[in-house]
């Protein structure tokens, strides 16, 4: 049976984040490598993930490689640091999927690289990456960026059981 995953701001090939995050990493390589063995530790082939925004800092060829040995189906809500290049080269990288505007998923969540205006009356939870280290007060957002999750895709039932009461679930 195949798990729907979330995640975002890998920044594969980025060697300023390290820094600008404190990620644990002695260099670029040593996080790509990383990360690629949290992602497929968690998501099986079959899975379908959400990748949230600002996937890649690398040339095509590069990215490509990285995209190719990632588990699962791969759809991609371009980030600010995605929206440089075209939907058909991140097509072209191996994504199965590319939008540059945010998702609507299962009725109830937003799906977007920013986090969204929400307000305490809006019956809707955001799930969204971009603010790295930073989390949003309350339980209408969850913050994916790896940051947050030990650099592993985060499952939607995880995401559920944050935000939706038991009673309700």
């Amino acid at each position: 049976m195949s798990r729907i995953y979330v995640t975002s701001d890998h920044h594969f090939g980025h060697s300023g984040i390290i820094d600008f995050e404190s990620r644990p990493f002695a260099d670029s390589l040593e996080m790509n490598e990383t990360m690629i063995g949290k992602w497929n530790e968690v998501v099986a082939p079959e899975d379908r993930v959400f990748h949230l925004g600002d996937f890649s800092f690398l040339n095509l060829e590069k990215t490509k490689a990285i995209v190719s040995r990632l588990h699962g189906y791969k759809t991609l809500v371009l980030g600010n640091h995605d929206r440089g290049r075209p939907r058909s080269w991140w097509l072209e990288a191996g994504f199965d999927e590319v939008s540059e505007y945010p998702l609507v998923y299962g009725g109830f969540f937003f799906l977007s690289h920013e986090p969204m205006y929400m307000n305490k009356h809006m019956p809707y939870v955001n799930i969204h990456g971009h603010i790295h280290g930073q989390k949003y007060e309350g339980n209408q957002y969850v913050n994916v960026s790896v940051e947050q999750w030990d650099y592993l895709p985060v499952s939607f039932e995880a995401i559920r059981a944050l935000v939706v009461p038991v009673e309700e679930q």
